[in-house]
């Protein structure tokens, strides 16, 4: 069994407690990210689109520097998103300003809601761990 071990930012030790799961695994030269969503540290949801995506963007970020990676490092990214043609644009102009263009593989769906109410947008993704 190929060795593994949790990704946990101290900002989100509480979506561990309360939701059960890691924001990340890293497994060899892998790190999977699970789906980031733009809330608070308290967990409570950022409501204004663009406040929120920026929010989400930054989670992610947090998640994949605890590992040693940056948004350079990530091969494949899944968004999911509530409300997909009413917010794309924004949602673009967001990961434009804040996530390299053409650097690895995206898929974006369309879902009729995420977990929690409010929510618009989450972000799982695979990054490949530099080598030292």
């Amino acid at each position: 069994m190929a060795e593994r071990r949790s990704v946990i930012p101290p900002s989100m030790r509480n979506i561990v407690e309360r939701a059960g799961y890691v924001p990340a695994v890293e497994a060899g030269d892998f790190l999977f990210c699970a789906g980031q969503v733009g809330r608070n540290s308290d967990l409570s949801v950022i409501e204004d689109p663009e406040p929120q995506f920026e929010a989400c963007w930054e989670n992610l970020r947090l998640v994949l520097a605890e590992a040693g990676c940056t948004f350079a490092d990530v091969v494949e990214m899944t968004s999911f998103h509530v409300g997909l043609s009413q917010h794309m644009e924004t949602f673009r102009r967001v990961k434009d300003r804040l996530f390299p263009r053409s650097t690895c593989a995206w898929t974006c769906v369309g879902v009729t809601e995420l977990a929690v109410p409010g929510l618009l947008v989450e972000i799982k993704c695979i990054a490949l761990k530099r080598l030292v």
